[in-house]
């Protein structure tokens, strides 16, 4: 593992509480409904009380945080929109009319934008390191910043950033293996001839950087955002406060962390199943089965908010919900 902020914040990563996990799975079982007839569902509760550390895991103050950055391999005309139009996208997250803010606002989530480097692109990765080792440990602390002081008891990442899911594809494709090119989808909706370039850029990026370690993968080939949603998740870790994954692009960024340090995810659970080919790879690959599919492919942590309901709704089932021998029936 190499010697960045992100390596270090893996080291001594705390675990979950067993007990209150045990606790919450017990009683699920015993509630006053067949045993086993909410599924998933009594086991994301399980999940949330180990993360929680708590026997009575709630939602009531789920935060959506979202980081932006803009990528210099738009420059070889990877997306359907030019970069610019990121800045744009940042307005209207900032005055509260994007969809992922209007999503937060339904959920009753608490919204907050972080600049990861709009206006600073990284290099291009076809020919150049996305980052310095030093820009690195920037970005990934901007994640970290973020959830240090948030009074928040479930986190979703999100991201916004024209061209990012190219730099994700390398990403994935340098950690996973595979060809290059099949981790490349349309993104924004680059197709025909637009789409090929978009594989070749991928291919010659993965390339360069040859057999690389998952951190140097995110460092040479990701996003100043993605590497600060990948420092958000391990610091959400420390603070035990579970975490909602979004798509492909948020995923990309936390895939280094699974295979750099196996266990590093088990806070983390996935939100939905992205139509951006690649995401279903990607979740087999970490271990982790969506909460929904319903071939979302917008990014910003839009998919992972509309779970958040789910993950309350799996929690009130089970404290709120009287066992057989609490109602008499034992």
């Amino acid at each position: 593992m190499s010697d960045s902020a992100l390596a270090r914040l893996l080291e001594h990563l705390p675990g979950p509480d067993t007990v209150s996990q045990a606790a919450v799975a017990e009683r699920a079982a015993t509630t006053l409904r067949p045993a086993g007839a909410f599924g998933r569902l009594d086991t994301v509760a399980s999940w949330l009380a180990a993360w929680q550390w708590s026997t009575t895991p709630q939602v009531e103050k789920p935060a959506v945080v979202v980081f932006g950055a803009d990528h210099g391999v738009t420059a070889e005309g990877v997306s359907a929109y030019p970069g610019e139009v990121t800045q744009a996208m940042v307005a209207a997250m900032e005055q509260g009319v994007a969809t992922v803010t209007a999503l937060a606002r339904q959920a009753g989530a608490a919204f907050s934008f972080h600049n990861a480097g709009v206006g600073r692109p990284t290099g291009n990765i076809r020919v150049d390191d996305a980052m310095s080792p030093d820009e690195f440990d920037d970005a990934v602390k901007v994640g970290v910043d973020a959830v240090e002081n948030i009074d928040a008891d479930l986190l979703v990442f999100g991201e916004v950033g024209i061209g990012n899911t190219t730099p994700a594809a390398a990403v994935t494709a340098a950690v996973l293996g595979g060809h290059p090119g099949d981790w490349v989808g349309p993104g924004t909706g680059v197709q025909g001839e637009a789409l090929a370039n978009k594989r070749r850029v991928v291919v010659d990026a993965v390339a360069r950087v040859g057999d690389v370690a998952p951190l140097e993968a995110l460092r040479r080939l990701g996003g100043r955002e993605l590497a600060a949603m990948a420092g958000a998740t391990v610091a959400a870790r420390h603070r035990g406060i579970p975490v909602l994954l979004d798509g492909f692009i948020a995923t990309a960024a936390v895939v280094p962390l699974h295979l750099a340090c196996p266990g590093a995810l088990d806070h983390v659970w996935a939100g939905h199943g992205s139509a951006e080919p690649g995401h279903e790879r990607q979740l087999d690959a970490i271990g982790k089965e969506p909460l929904l599919m319903l071939d979302l492919r917008l990014g910003e942590g839009s998919g992972a908010v509309i779970a958040i309901p789910i993950v309350q709704a799996a929690c009130a089932a089970v404290v709120e919900v009287a066992t057989f021998e609490e109602f008499g029936l034992a």
